[in-house]
């Protein structure tokens, strides 16, 4: 059989060669003080270390909390703090940043390769080496294997909740105690047909649930080599599936639309032969846009509909998707889902009514600090992710709407009382309303509907100066709409409805 390796730009080691710096990495965290109770920060980009550091904390048995790189010092102090993350493992050029956020915590540096250096114009003095931050292959040279190996345990994510702070999501076990591992190989064996010899790519952000998961899926697989892009570019991630002979890709309608503009030229210079299953997750997928691709690729895709709470839930074939259009599929490995009333009562096939689901597959789940928020969710044992939608009589979920308000731009879940909070501490804003608009390339684009503040007369420059450095940039608003009065229902509430209507005219969808 071929040797199994993991790659990124800058390097490739045998799949060998990644369980023994694993293992010695593992020693270190153990040494680090690391554990189950314990978790560990990370906040890098996409990189081979990357998954060094997850196998790592997967043999000791630690928890680790995955942080968007983009993150202000702020939300990423907030998340530290909620975890009780004691160590923080980086990339070196976003220390400098996030040093509020750091104050306090054991830090270890991971200095970026050159093409990840590259693809995001990282300057070589912002990753010079501090003494007093060591750097994480030291730290892996200094350590004997750890012998033995600890129960791999989920880890943690972090979603905002209504009230716009973050919430982080526990993965805890309805039954006898049991290795994630377990659950990851059958994800790859159920969900993504992981078999020997499989080759699987990804440019997707790694932060993120749906990606981690099933990259993770493919490192616990027998025979799988895994490929991971410092970012998305649309040309060269064609010429990699053509180059390694990549069989498994995960992709979202974001980076399908952008391969999709290429040149007929440009996409026909590259052989796709190889690719056998590419999977979606995260935002909705446009049938039109899943068409397109289905007749370029073939009918290789699937898409798969969850939550962070819950895990992965629905799957759909390309020749469900085509036989049955705008379907999310039907529940996989063993999960269910009801319709319910706004009384708790189930709904019969082709009634609208809100989604809740259960998959025990992947466990339980609680939240760090809000707990009420779990119980009010859950209803004859499913917990409501959020959305309206209804079932066929065969048992396809179909999504209507959204009933949480959610803004899902890029795949990324972005909540509106968070952006709210830091706008109304503007002087020259009296309320505003932040909704999502319709975006071709990432789904949803953030609009911020302000009404001004008794004597001022912002511009969108004022705005965006004041949101900076306090929101992430895939946060900040990217249409600024200034109202002399904000339309609200007779209760005062801002009818935000109707501030998101007209954007959605036309758009042939409601999320």
């Amino acid at each position: 059989m071929t040797e199994t390796f993991v790659a990124d730009c800058d390097q490739r080691l045998s799949r060998d060669a990644l369980e023994d710096r694993a293992a010695r990495g593992a020693a270190a965290l153990a040494a680090l003080g690391a554990g189950a109770d314990v978790p560990v920060a990370v906040i890098m980009r996409n990189d081979l270390t990357q998954l060094e550091v997850m196998r790592a904390a997967a043999r000791a048995g630690t928890v680790i909390v995955a942080l968007n790189w983009h993150a202000a010092s702020d939300e990423a102090k907030a998340i530290c703090d909620d975890s009780g993350a004691r160590c923080v493992i980086i990339h070196r050029d976003l220390i400098d940043a996030l040093r509020p956020a750091l104050a306090g915590r054991r830090v270890i540096g991971v200095t970026p390769g050159p093409k990840l250096c590259e693809s995001y114009a990282i300057a070589p003095e912002t990753v010079a080496t501090d003494e007093d931050i060591p750097e994480w292959s030291d730290l892996v040279a200094a350590h004997a294997p750890l012998e033995g190996r600890e129960m791999m345990r989920p880890l943690m994510r972090y979603t905002s909740g209504s009230t716009g702070a973050p919430k982080g999501v526990r993965r805890t076990n309805t039954g006898p105690k049991r290795d994630f591992e377990d659950v990851l190989r059958r994800v790859g064996t159920e969900m993504m047909r992981f078999t020997p010899g499989a080759r699987f790519f990804t440019a997707a952000p790694i932060y993120h649930s749906a990606p981690s998961t099933l990259t993770s899926a493919a490192l616990v697989s027998d025979g799988v080599s895994v490929f991971l892009a410092p970012k998305f570019d649309p040309e060269a991630f064609l010429a990699t599936i053509a180059a390694e002979r990549i069989t498994h890709v995960y992709l979202v309608p974001t980076m399908m639309s952008r391969m999709l503009k290429l040149p007929d030229e440009v996409k026909a210079r590259h052989d796709l032969s190889s690719v056998r299953f590419c999977v979606s997750t995260g935002s909705p997928w446009p049938h039109d846009l899943k068409a397109a691709m289905i007749d370029w690729w073939g009918p290789v895709f699937w898409e798969s509909y969850g939550a962070t709470e819950i895990g992965f839930m629905t799957m759909v074939s390309s020749e469900e998707a085509l036989a049955r259009p705008g379907t999310a599929g039907r529940m996989q490995m063993g999960g269910s889902v009801m319709i319910l009333d706004p009384d708790g009562n189930p709904l019969p096939a082709g009634e609208v009514g809100e989604i809740y689901a259960r998959m025990d597959a992947f466990g339980g789940f609680d939240y760090s600090n809000d707990p009420e928020s779990r119980k009010s969710a859950e209803k004859h044992g499913h917990f409501s992710v959020g959305d309206l939608g209804w079932l066929d009589a065969d048992g396809y979920l179909f999504i209507t709407d959204r009933k949480k308000d959610m803004i899902i731009s890029g795949g990324a879940n972005i909540i509106p009382a968070e952006i709210e909070a830091v706008l109304m501490r503007a002087p020259f804003v009296r309320d505003v309303a932040v909704f999502g608009a319709p975006d071709p390339e990432f789904g949803e684009k953030i609009v911020a509907a302000i009404e001004p503040a008794e004597g001022h007369a912002p511009t969108e420059r004022d705005v965006m100066a004041f949101v900076e450095g306090k929101l992430a940039r895939f946060k900040q608003p990217r249409i600024i709409d200034f109202h002399e009065v904000l339309p609200r229902e007779d209760s005062g509430k801002i009818f935000k409805p109707r501030l998101r209507a007209p954007y959605w005219e036309g758009a042939g969808r409601k999320i």
